[in-house]
């Protein structure tokens, strides 16, 4: 370890605890798509005094974000590390890479290092190592495809979706090659694992060697927290009993860390003293006091020049549920092929209320308007002026209902 990485670790309190309550860290929000679904994470349920992995209070863009930065540095100066941790994947996200560049330019004396499901990590750990990042920490919970395919739901990798012990063989080869690049480029990593009891708690001490024969610097187990809405919400998470013993039994293997806080997304200040909700309304964000768009749970890596874009009328973000001049919000995602990425959420919120005559008319034109460069526009009910409005502009209509990206599909392809 040359001296500038040993200085860097000596600061950096997830990797060192002698530093966990001397150093500051601070997590930037600018990822929230994610390219596999844990059973355990539901990314859309946010609550300001909540603290666990995935839950932020705004997104902010790599702007937005290196802003941020400097305003909390100002008034934390102990502020040693910025860490990209979601609220989804950072890498499969592109304004986690803007984000590092930005941050590393302006304030080259804080230590950068990012937390990932390792799946795009081999292709892209050169490319963090030269932005500078030189901390790496892999959420990684299953050490062969069958206890995988219990924790994963679905992995999406090279425009396709996959699921079962096809999709946990996919993110288990990238993880191990992921951890073994980072460390042979001369990177710490650290390998956090979920510990599921009656899932793969059994599994966890073969895990631990395989990932120290990778490379991996330090190991940290952490306790399931049952989330509402999500398949483990009805588990039960370990006793702090059953998690020490483990721990214990695993660092015969592997070095341990025994002071994560489970941090959020947004996470600021040090580790047993969280100051996120402090910095929320600093006026870097939009202020919305939310997580993710909802929708944007399904967000894969896609072609931006897909064949269609489609536009879904929809009060949730969960379902075709509304019809056009009543819709609260359009979810747009651009289609290729199987490939469905999301683009963006529109509110209509802003626009005039009048439903008739007139008024009505310049509603359903400042809706288009809206939706410029959409070229399909789904709903469950569109009258015949409306429908004229859209198909005037090139538009295609599509009627239907259900679940949202099935409606996605169904309209890029009818």
């Amino acid at each position: 370890m040359d001296e500038r990485l040993q200085a860097m670790l000596e600061n950096h309190p997830c990797y060192n605890e002698a530093a966990h309550r001397t150093s500051a860290r601070m997590h930037l929000p600018v990822a929230p798509a994610c390219n596999i679904q844990c059973n355990y994470c539901n990314r859309k349920f946010d609550c300001v005094n909540e603290s666990r992995p995935g839950v932020t209070s705004e997104v902010l863009t790599p702007e937005q974000a290196v802003s941020k930065v400097a305003y909390v540095k100002e008034r934390i100066p102990n502020l040693s590390v910025i860490g990209i941790a979601g609220p989804g994947d950072p890498l499969a996200n592109e304004q986690t890479f803007e984000t590092l560049r930005l941050v590393g330019e302006k304030f080259p004396d804080l230590t950068l290092c990012i937390s990932t499901n390792g799946l795009a990590l081999p292709e892209n750990a050169q490319r963090l190592y030269d932005l500078g990042v030189r901390f790496v920490t892999v959420t990684m919970n299953a050490p062969d495809a069958d206890t995988g395919a219990r924790i994963y739901s679905r992995v999406m990798y090279g425009g396709k979706q996959y699921t079962g012990t096809e999709g946990a063989a996919i993110l288990l080869k990238s993880q191990m090659a992921g951890i073994k690049a980072c460390a042979d480029l001369g990177m710490l990593v650290k390998v956090n694992i979920v510990m599921v009891p009656d899932i793969n708690t059994d599994s966890i001490p073969e895990l631990v060697r395989k990932v120290k024969a990778q490379g991996a610097y330090i190991v940290n187990i952490l306790p399931l927290i049952p989330v509402p809405g999500t398949a483990f919400g009805d588990l039960r998470g370990p006793t702090p009993a059953e998690r020490k013993e483990l721990m214990d039994r695993c660092s015969l293997d592997a070095r341990m860390m025994r002071h994560c806080r489970q941090c959020r997304a947004d996470a600021i200040g040090l580790l047993g003293d969280d100051r996120s909700s402090e910095f929320s309304g600093c006026g870097y964000g939009d202020g919305s006091g939310c997580g993710p768009s909802p929708g944007t749970d399904i967000i894969v890596p896609t072609d931006p020049a897909g064949k269609h874009t489609v536009a879904v009328a929809s009060s949730d973000g969960k379902s075709l549920d509304c019809g056009f001049g009543y819709a609260p919000y359009f979810f747009v995602y651009s289609v290729n092929g199987d490939d469905v990425g999301f683009v963006e959420k529109i509110s209509t919120s802003g626009l005039s209320e009048s439903t008739v005559g007139g008024g009505h008319r310049g509603r359903i034109e400042a809706i288009a308007d809206l939706l410029k460069g959409c070229d399909v526009v789904a709903v469950t009910e569109i009258g015949d002026m409306p429908r004229s409005v859209l198909e005037g502009r090139g538009m295609r209509v599509f009627t239907g209902s259900g679940n949202l990206r099935s409606a996605v599909m169904d309209a890029a392809r009818d």
